[in-house]
């Protein structure tokens, strides 16, 4: 089979022959119909995450059909859709496992990262960890709902989202774009905050239903309820911080982010809270498509063949795209 492989941090994606996968105990083989890019596989590939495994196959936005299935794997049938995230196994019996936060295990094993992702024509996973997804999505537009969804519906709801609130948007790209519609479907106002100069994202962010979009240097004419940050840079928790009330919460989803600059107790007074965003859980796919079957969204997605991969991670270093970048092998 055909795979983008990565033999070094900091190298480009190599096209490669590999073999098939063979499926183990509870795993699924599956032909990829669909793969979106991630920021998360932009720091594996730039090596902001520490490499694992040489020559892994990134890629934890999987969508595809079961083709095989190991003697454990009774959750789906051969020729099911099913999506792989990333979060693709835990051990089961740690301390977060037992307590329900098995997000934060000690030993978990990532798609795309431990081991090889859907940058290729088939991929392996645990049936465990897959998910069926809503008919209403095509392969391609369900793509981005695997991480940019479930990691951008998991900081929406650790920010502590009820009734109607003033949720605030720190770069808008795959993940934002997602949850402005999900938070304007559940009637919060949005504000969304882009990168100076970028009219193309603002003007997006509006027709997504946002009612307020500027630079991350603007502060709108109100103070935000909570603020999720996508975009991996630091010096935007002080920027969020500055403009959330007091008592109000500002959320870092990203995997990685650079240094956080020093900044004045006083913006952290008045018992504002910084937290951050690990992985998923199972529970948070179960109720994210739950949700989006009652409040639909639309994914914006750029298309990209197979061995196209390195322009599409290009493209999304670049802040290039409006929505997701995804593979069609």
């Amino acid at each position: 089979m055909l795979a983008m492989t990565l033999s070094a941090p900091g190298q480009p994606l190599v096209l490669a022959d590999l073999p098939m996968p063979q499926p183990q105990a509870h795993e699924v083989v599956i032909q990829v119909l669909a793969c979106g890019v991630c920021r998360t596989d932009l720091h594996i590939v730039d090596g902001d995450l520490p490499p694992r495994h040489p020559g892994i196959v990134p890629g934890h936005e999987v969508v595809g059909r079961v083709v095989t299935a190991g003697p454990l794997a009774t959750r789906f049938q051969v020729g099911d859709r099913v999506g792989i995230p990333w979060l693709g196994g835990t051990c089961g019996h740690c301390a977060y496992c037992a307590s329900e936060r098995e997000n934060l295990c000690d030993t978990p094993v990532f798609t795309g990262y431990d081991r090889n992702g859907g940058f290729a024509q088939y991929a392996v996973a645990d049936d465990r960890f897959c998910f069926a997804l809503p008919e209403r999505y095509d392969d391609v537009h369900a793509a981005p709902l695997l991480c940019a969804g479930l990691i951008g519906y998991r900081a929406y709801r650790l920010s502590g989202v009820s009734g109607s609130m003033r949720l605030g948007l720190y770069g808008f790209g795959a993940a934002a774009h997602i949850i402005c519609q999900l938070a304007v479907a559940q009637g919060q106002q949005v504000y969304a905050f882009v990168r100076s100069g970028d009219q193309q994202s603002q003007r997006f962010a509006l027709q997504l239903g946002a009612c307020w979009a500027g630079t991350s240097d603007d502060r709108p004419d109100v103070e935000l309820d909570a603020a999720l940050i996508f975009a991996p840079v630091g010096s935007l928790v002080p920027a969020a911080l500055r403009a959330t009330r007091k008592g109000g919460v500002v959320v870092c989803a990203g995997i990685h982010m650079s240094d956080i600059p020093s900044f004045q107790y006083a913006l952290l007074w008045g018992e504002r809270s910084v937290r951050s965003v690990a992985n998923l859980t199972r529970e948070d796919g179960d109720a994210f498509f739950s949700l989006i079957g009652r409040h639909p969204v639309t994914t914006h997605v750029q298309p990209f063949a197979l061995a196209q991969a390195n322009e599409a991670i290009a493209a999304l270093r670049a802040g290039a795209i409006d929505g997701a970048a995804v593979l069609v092998p």
